[in-house]
């Protein structure tokens, strides 16, 4: 598994729910939130994961994961910080062999959705679909372990 990760973030601007290939609901909450540094529990259907996130540089930034069982997981979520992430997983396959994860916010994120891709390196091209939006890259509002503290249904136009 490599030890890093090389992702890009969008808004979604229309509909992609023709190409969603699969879905999966998935929760989520953190162990540490500092921003260069966070540990992630989640439940994804029957599973449980653990990870840990490093400060990123440019797009590429240190990730290290581990599946674990989801009682395992369901336990450490007690001990997260306050607030859960609640959203749908859709994945949409592309025409040029990636994959984007579509993830659709529930709860006090109700209204989010946001597309990642994960590449191979920083300046991989990719296709953007048509239904995608302005890019949110780097934007720490957009981030999970943000969206926790300050959840999009507060945030101000």
């Amino acid at each position: 598994m490599p030890l890093q990760e090389i992702e890009r973030k969008f808004l979604v601007a229309g509909d992609f729910q023709r190409e969603v290939s699969g879905e999966s609901r998935i929760r989520q909450g953190f162990l540490c939130s500092v921003p260069g540094r966070t540990v992630r529990v989640r439940v994804r259907g029957d599973k449980g994961y653990i990870t840990v996130k490093g400060p990123a540089k440019g797009l590429t930034r240190f990730e290290w994961e581990k599946e674990i069982s989801a009682v395992e997981a369901e336990l450490l979520l007690r001990l997260c910080e306050p607030g859960r992430i609640d959203k749908t997983r859709c994945l949409v396959p592309a025409p040029d062999g990636h994959t984007w994860e579509v993830d659709v916010f529930h709860g006090d994120n109700e209204g989010l959705v946001v597309a990642e891709i994960e590449l191979g390196a920083e300046d991989e091209p990719f296709e953007r679909p048509a239904w995608l939006g302005a890019e949110v890259t780097g934007d720490r509002r957009y981030y999970n372990s943000c969206l926790i503290r300050h959840p999009y249904k507060d945030w101000k136009d």
